[in-house]
């Protein structure tokens, strides 16, 4: 799916990149994101990422566990906006009862 305010494709999830839900956000670019594998993990958002990834309670994101620690710690990549996650619902990447 193509986001309306360009021609990038919505990024889905590779290798290892789970799709979560933000639980929390515990400030400093920081927040306890309820990934799909089951896993709760406090996820930073990078520094280069940081002006084009927005952290909201209950939004969807892309997250993408750390080599080491990857089980409770991760990065944020990609904020998901209510229309691409409908389109991820729509096409299987996000069943409703996960969450």
């Amino acid at each position: 799916m193509k986001r309306k305010d360009d021609d990038k494709e919505t990024p889905l999830p590779k290798d290892r990149q789970v799709i979560g839900i933000i639980e929390e956000v515990v400030g400093w670019a920081h927040a306890r994101v309820k990934c799909l594998d089951g896993k709760v993990r406090i996820c930073r958002v990078p520094k280069k990422l940081s002006s084009k990834v927005y952290l909201i309670k209950n939004a969807y994101v892309l997250v993408d566990p750390w080599e080491i620690d990857g089980d409770r710690k991760g990065d944020i990549l990609y904020t998901y906006s209510q229309n691409e996650v409908e389109w991820l619902k729509k096409n299987g990447y996000i069943k409703t009862e996960e969450f």
